[in-house]
């Protein structure tokens, strides 16, 4: 059999087929020394190359035409103000102090005459003030708890006497009564057996009443004395009895049973006579007549006691003073059913705050009444007013106490609780004024204040031309500050001021 003997391109092509991975290295690696040749031939060494940079331009930034403002920014924390703890005084009943009801919704507003909370079937009702209750009020007390109370009934429309005495008078009794029926309870009840006490006060005053009667009859009587002709007569008899016992005295001879007779007629009619001497001393029935009276007062004062235990009275502990109503609730700490033990929720101002501090620096630019602006979450931009600003025990710190302005129900439930930033303005230009950075300013032998103007190109370096404009200073912020030519000095906007070189 016949073979054909073998091409040469096909032998070749066996040897490129069989070794692929080897051919594709060398192909590469010429391709390297090729472009190595090239790199070396166009591209020179930094020790070959002119070591020289090219001379510096000059650093300058273009005069800007607009509004400056200078502001004081920090960030503040939003929430309702003067947070306060409640705690009802229960320490006037004579059980346990058992929540019964009235108890209040998170987010509740409490205002003059609400319930904040109802214990053992009583109210605690919500007044206006600052002094907190700490006794009971009742008919004859006095004090400054007593003028407030007057003041916060007044508020309400009550009318509760002078509202400038310090004393709970029966006006003010009859009051405490109104203020109990207004909100749906009656007023406290008397104490055990006043009732009967007040019966027993009326007696003893209709029988001391009754002693005064009899022991001022018995006075009249005695002070009245006898009348003249009685006197005179009772004289007579004694004279006319001792004529009569002289007479059987000298007779003889001497009668001595009728002479004992006589004598006996004398000294009868001298006792008669001494009993008229004696209807005039009347210190007795005085005597008599005054303690009839004191009795009298006495049993007036117990009726008094007794009527005032029977008027309305201001237990401590159904009565809540609290200032800037209405108060917005934040947390309750009971339910129906327990026992109050301390605090029974934490109220606070019913307008949202921001709570903010700035640097001592920063303070003496601020002042109350000044208006502040911060962002919604949403984006919306809104203003707030400085209330207070007080420097904290760090001192190189002030606090600042913000209101915002209204907000809707919607705005103020987003923003509370939230971390807001706040820009304060404290300065700004009426209009648009020149202004450059604060670096570009530099002072003259004169002291003066100037700007080096660039009139040449500033890559030129130091042989770009340059020109000196005197210029007064406005107001500064943010290391930006307002200048003005002085006199026939060119200056405008863009024109490029030297702030480096």
């Amino acid at each position: 059999m016949t073979l054909d003997a073998p091409s040469p391109g096909r032998g070749w092509l066996r040897v490129l087929r069989g070794n692929r991975a080897l051919w594709i290295a060398t192909a590469v690696a010429l391709a390297s020394l090729v472009g190595g040749l090239l790199i070396g031939r166009f591209l020179v060494s930094p020790a070959d190359a002119d070591a020289s940079a090219p001379a510096p331009g000059l650093v300058t930034v273009p005069v800007e035409f607009g509004e400056l403002r200078n502001d004081v920014t920090t960030r503040g924390d939003v929430g309702f103000a003067d947070p306060i703890e409640v705690a009802p005084d229960v320490s006037g009943l004579t059980g346990k102090a058992v929540v019964t009801g009235q108890v209040p919704a998170v987010d509740s507003m409490l205002g003059p005459r609400s319930i904040a909370l109802e214990v053992v079937g009583r109210p605690v009702i919500v007044l206006p003030g600052e002094l907190p209750a700490y006794r009971t009020l009742r008919l004859g007390v006095s004090g400054p708890d007593v003028v407030q109370l007057k003041r916060a009934l007044v508020s309400l429309g009550i009318n509760p006497g002078n509202a400038d005495s310090a004393l709970f008078d029966a006006s003010t009794a009859r009051a405490v009564g109104q203020l109990y029926a207004s909100v749906g309870y009656p007023a406290p009840a008397p104490p055990e057996g006043a009732e009967k006490a007040l019966d027993a006060a009326r007696q003893g005053l209709s029988s001391a009443d009754q002693a005064v009667q009899s022991a001022s009859s018995e006075l009249r009587r005695a002070t009245s004395g006898p009348a003249a002709v009685e006197v005179k007569e009772a004289d007579n008899m004694v004279g006319e009895a001792q004529r009569a016992l002289n007479s059987a005295q000298n007779e003889v001879p001497v009668d001595a049973n009728r002479v004992a007779d006589l004598k006996g007629a004398l000294e009868l009619a001298q006792l008669r006579r001494s009993q008229l001497d004696a209807a005039q001393d009347a210190s007795a029935q005085r005597t008599a007549l005054d303690g009839a009276r004191q009795m009298r007062a006495d049993a007036a004062k117990a009726l008094e006691q007794a009527q005032a235990d029977l008027l309305p009275s201001l237990p401590a502990g159904e009565v809540l003073y609290l200032t800037d109503l209405p108060r917005r609730v934040d947390d309750v700490a009971v339910k129906v059913g327990q026992v109050l033990d301390g605090t029974a929720m934490t109220v606070s101002g019913a307008e949202l705050q921001v709570a903010a501090s700035v640097a001592d620096a920063d303070a003496t630019l601020l002042d109350v009444g000044m208006k502040a602006e911060f962002e919604l979450p949403d984006g919306t931009p809104h203003s707030a007013t400085i209330a207070q600003l007080e420097q904290t025990k760090d001192s190189s710190r002030w606090s600042v106490t913000l209101v915002p302005d209204p907000l809707t129900a919607e705005q103020s439930a987003a923003v509370q609780g939230q971390n807001i930033r706040l820009r304060i303005p404290v300065g700004a230009t009426e209009g648009k004024v020149l202004q450059v950075p604060v670096a570009a300013l530099t002072a003259g032998p004169g002291g003066e204040t100037r700007v080096e103007v660039a009139v040449d190109d500033p890559r030129k370096g130091e042989k770009a031309r340059t020109r000196l404009v005197d210029v007064t200073t406005g107001l500064a912020a943010a290391g930006v500050v307002e200048v003005v030519p002085v006199a026939d000095g060119d200056l405008g906007e863009g024109d490029l001021v030297v702030v480096g070189r």
